[in-house]
């Protein structure tokens, strides 16, 4: 009896000895993905009403959560019954991101936000205006949560498909909760960071000296430079965007990874995704034309 229950002791103690290290590659080839992740989460969970801003993380924190209960499974039902599903998955997933992050820049280069008409509102005009407009950033930070952990998923996945199921599991479930818990912690500090600068602020006042100094400078520092990491992000997520979906066309179609192998695979992802992005948005904006002939 003490012999069997040894033995499971060691079963158990040799699986997670397994997990812990195919865990550390599967971590080392997702970890620039999660960098990407966070780049372009941070940029989607920001731009909100003070008051917003953390009920806001808190709903696409949920709505990320929700995207890996839902991937997980299939994710593992693909890898057994449809491996060929995978890739085409993955290009079609980059595509959404090359999109994504093209059109961005489309906007920016027309000009095509601007704010004028809304100042023209009504007050109540303005609120029912910023709940819709919240509605559709949280839909859409969740949508490209839904790509994104697809993309971090698979790849965690390709990287054990070779062990037994149970590693699998263990392994990419592990990889898929950090992606969620690191990623929208790291963005609720940096949102919060304005907060913090002014309790910094509120405390020098009851010091003084040395103490009271590094304390105001530290709170000015933090309080001037949110909206300046806010624009950062906007820029690094979107270029995020073009090098994760990119990246899905430069490793998974042999010819597009012949054609650009002599070039830096930064450049190469980032060209690919603009390619691909640009694409999808002049095949958008052509259909749309009829619409406003009519």
């Amino acid at each position: 009896m003490a012999s069997g229950i040894f033995a499971i002791l060691d079963d158990i103690a040799m699986l997670m000895d397994d997990t812990a290290a195919m865990g550390k590659i599967a971590a080392k080839k997702t970890a620039g993905l999660l960098g990407d992740d966070l780049a372009v989460n941070a940029e989607k969970a920001t731009g909100f009403h003070a008051s917003r801003e953390l009920p806001v993380l808190w709903e696409i924190t949920k709505g990320s959560i929700l995207n890996k209960i839902i991937i997980l499974p299939l994710a593992f039902l693909l890898s057994y019954f449809a491996t060929w599903l995978l890739v085409p998955i993955l290009l079609i997933g980059g595509a959404y991101l090359s999109y994504e992050g093209a059109e961005k820049i489309y906007e920016w280069l027309m000009h095509l936000k601007t704010t004028t008409h809304q100042t023209r509102h009504t007050e109540e005009s303005v609120s029912t205006d910023f709940l819709e407009n919240e509605s559709v950033k949280i839909k859409a930070a969740i949508r490209t949560d839904f790509i994104l952990s697809i993309e971090i998923i698979l790849i965690a996945l390709e990287t054990v498909i070779e062990q037994p199921l149970t590693t699998q599991i263990l392994i990419v479930s592990l990889i898929a909760l950090i992606a969620t818990v690191a990623v929208y912690g790291l963005v609720a500090l940096m949102v919060r960071m304005d907060d913090l600068g002014f309790r910094l602020q509120e405390k020098s006042l009851e010091t003084s000296g040395f103490t009271s100094k590094i304390m105001t400078i530290v709170g000015q520092a933090l309080v001037t430079s949110l909206p300046r990491l806010i624009r950062l992000l906007m820029i690094i997520g979107t270029i995020a965007m073009l090098l994760v979906g990119g990246g899905m066309f430069v490793h998974n179609i042999e010819y597009v990874h012949h054609l650009m192998e002599t070039w830096p695979s930064l450049v190469s992802e980032f060209v690919a995704g603009l390619i691909v992005g640009t694409v999808i948005v002049l095949i958008k904006n052509l259909k749309k034309k009829p619409d406003h002939n009519t």
